[in-house]
């Protein structure tokens, strides 16, 4: 049978450690008389020396003297409750004190209780018991607490790899119809990532780029071609130049991409996180240009979202340092110039500046990711 939460309590509960503290000796023998039956006792016979038991092990209740030498018991209370250690330890004060103002001190100072002199035996026992009881409730409650928090995050651990593996799908489907592009996904997502991070560095860094939203970024970036899933194969896998109305078709994969995750965002809901609401930013808007001139909907400068103006730089970059069966590869030179002569116009300045400043920084991407 298992023990319940109260048998749990009542038995820590009479294995207990209580440290007494008072400076002088008749009243520490005194309470040891009263506590000793029931409960393990330590006694000390100064603040600094209580100190040092709970340094060394905190026990489970502190009797504490207010009027002591050096340390007074206000003193010691504080000093306790600011250590991490033995800052839920509970104190009740023992004190010939009876001002209002006097446990008024006490409870600012931290203490739990107040037992005044000369105490009653019953009225000790029943106050720590009472608090080693409330102490130890308390206690199963954070564990209970602690214990769910770990569950939760296990489950959500478990999300983000279905999310994960979920997006792998998606891409891999819409990789799987354009051959071409081999390992174009997995540049062009550390290309984000890496001008986000410098991004991030600078003075005027956009508000809210931390390494949490960057790596969201970074997730969402393989999904700036999803809607390719919905161009005809006829048009998608054509060798030759596309004519003005399969091109027309063609631009159309960036509504389709948009559309596709929107539909995925309004279904999860509040579930769907950053890595879904950038996914569609890029997948609709990184065709999109500086200067208003690109598609689907002739955005402009910063009304083009962030995500989708780092996209728009990482998307050339990569598909001019690429060789295709229609054209060859530039160098990595070449294709830093042709985007700097784009900045302003077809580029956000900013980070174009950003992929000059990191240029080793691609090439390394670049080579990793070879195809």
């Amino acid at each position: 049978m298992n023990a319940s939460p109260r048998m749990i309590i009542e038995a820590s509960v009479s294995q207990a450690t209580i440290l007494v503290v008072d400076d002088t000796p008749a009243n520490l023998t005194l309470m040891a008389q009263v506590l000793k039956p029931e409960y393990r006792v330590q006694l000390a016979v100064s603040g600094i020396k209580a100190l040092e038991i709970c340094q060394r092990q905190p026990p489970d209740l502190i009797v504490l003297d207010v009027m002591m030498p050096e340390l007074d018991g206000y003193e010691v209370c504080r000093r306790l409750k600011a250590n991490p250690a033995t800052r839920r330890v509970p104190v009740i004060f023992l004190t010939a004190l009876t001002r209002p103002e006097d446990e008024s001190n006490g409870f600012e100072a931290g203490g739990a209780d107040f037992i005044h002199k000369p105490f009653n035996p019953a009225t000790v026992l029943a106050r720590v018991r009472t608090h080693l009881q409330l102490k130890l409730a308390e206690d199963q409650l954070l564990s209970h607490n602690a214990q769910l928090s770990g569950e939760l995050a296990a489950r959500r651990r478990e999300v983000e790899r279905l999310r994960d593996t979920t997006l792998f799908v998606m891409v891999g489907l819409a990789e799987f119809r354009d051959a071409d592009t081999g390992n174009h996904i997995q540049r062009t997502q550390e290309y984000v990532r890496t001008l986000a991070r410098w991004l991030a560095t600078q003075p005027d860094a956009p508000a809210g780029l931390s390494d949490t939203v960057i790596d969201e970024l970074a997730k969402a970036a393989p999904l700036h071609d999803i809607g390719k899933v919905a161009i005809p194969d006829g048009i998608l896998l054509k060798p030759g130049r596309l004519s003005e109305e399969e091109w027309r078709i063609m631009k159309t994969h960036a509504e389709q991409g948009g559309d596709l995750l929107q539909r995925a965002i309004d279904r999860l809901g509040d579930d769907a996180g950053l890595m879904l609401t950038f996914g569609k930013q890029i997948a609709r808007h990184h065709h999109e240009k500086w200067d208003g001139s690109g598609y689907p909907d002739g955005l402009a400068g910063t009304d083009i979202p962030l995500a989708a103006r780092l996209m728009a730089v990482a998307d050339v970059y990569d598909a001019l340092i690429s060789a295709r069966p229609y054209k060859p590869a530039m160098t990595h030179d070449d294709a830093l110039a042709y985007i700097r002569d784009g900045s302003g116009a077809h580029f956000d300045p900013r980070v174009v500046q950003a992929l000059e400043s990191c240029v080793d920084q691609m090439r390394d991407i670049a080579a990793r990711w070879a195809d």
